[in-house]
C-alpha cells in the first residue's frame, strides 16, 4: 500500500550543508540557520527516497499568512515545497525573497 499521508519522524541531525545541530520537533524538514534540506522522503516523514541529495534553499513565497520555501535537489533537481518555521533565520528567508532563483 502506498502512503500518501504525514509520517511525524522525530529526529536530530546534523546539517550537511552549514554543520549546525539542529533538533527536530517531527516537523523540522530544513536546517533553521542556513535553510538547506535533504532529498529523503517520498511522502514526508517516510525517509525511502533514494536521492539523499542536498536541497538547496531556491525561492520562498507568503501564502495564507506564512512562508513557504522552495527546495531544489542538487543530486536530481527535484523541486519541492515546505512550510518555514518560526525557528528559522528571518535574514536567510529575506535574501530567498530577494534572489528567487529556481
Amino acid at each position: 500500500m502506498d502512503r500518501k499521508n504525514f509520517i511525524k519522524t522525530k529526529e536530530d541531525f546534523v546539517c550537511e550543508n552549514c554543520g549546525q545541530a539542529v533538533k527536530g520537533t517531527g516537523y523540522t524538514n530544513h536546517c533553521p540557520q542556513c535553510l538547506y534540506s535533504k532529498h529523503i522522503d517520498d511522502v514526508p516523514g517516510d525517509r525511502l527516497n533514494i536521492c539523499k541529495g542536498l536541497m538547496a534553499p531556491v525561492g520562498v513565497e507568503l501564502k495564507q499568512g506564512g512562508y513557504i520555501l522552495t527546495h531544489k535537489c542538487l543530486s536530481c533537481g527535484a523541486v519541492k515545497q515546505n512550510k518555514a518555521s518560526t525557528e528559522d533565520d528571518v535574514n536567510q528567508i529575506i535574501n530567498l525573497s530577494t534572489n528567487w532563483r529556481v
